[in-house]
């Protein structure tokens, strides 16, 4: 079992870090946040209806979304609690900040030793 399992893990692994070096990441997310932003000043509804639709889903679908875009639906989710306005909009914000530095590429970022 070693034998299937080792060569998946390195070869996901090896995988999604070329995608975060290279940007690929980083562009999906800022697409997201962008689109998430949008959704905000534009229609609030939409992202209503987005986490309404994600709670739709059975719980293993849900999962693997959380899972795969956490820090969007992370902040779908705040979006959806009854916060105050102004605190839901700066963790709303932080998450997306937070979330696009984290997956700056190497060229783009500081330099790393």
């Amino acid at each position: 079992m070693e034998r299937v399992i080792d060569p998946l893990a390195n070869g996901l692994g090896n995988g999604i870090g070329w995608l975060a070096d290279h940007g690929v990441l980083f562009a999906v997310f800022a697409v997201l946040w962008v689109g998430f932003i949008g959704a905000l000043v534009v229609s609030h509804g939409s992202l209503d209806q987005a986490w309404d639709t994600l709670r739709s889903w059975p719980p293993a679908i849900q999962a693997v979304v959380w899972l795969l875009f956490l820090p969007v639906v992370g902040g779908l989710w705040v979006w959806e609690t009854a916060w105050p306005f102004l605190t839901r909009i700066i963790v709303v914000l932080a998450l997306a900040w937070f979330n696009l530095i984290v997956l700056l590429p190497k060229a783009a970022g500081p330099a790393r030793p």
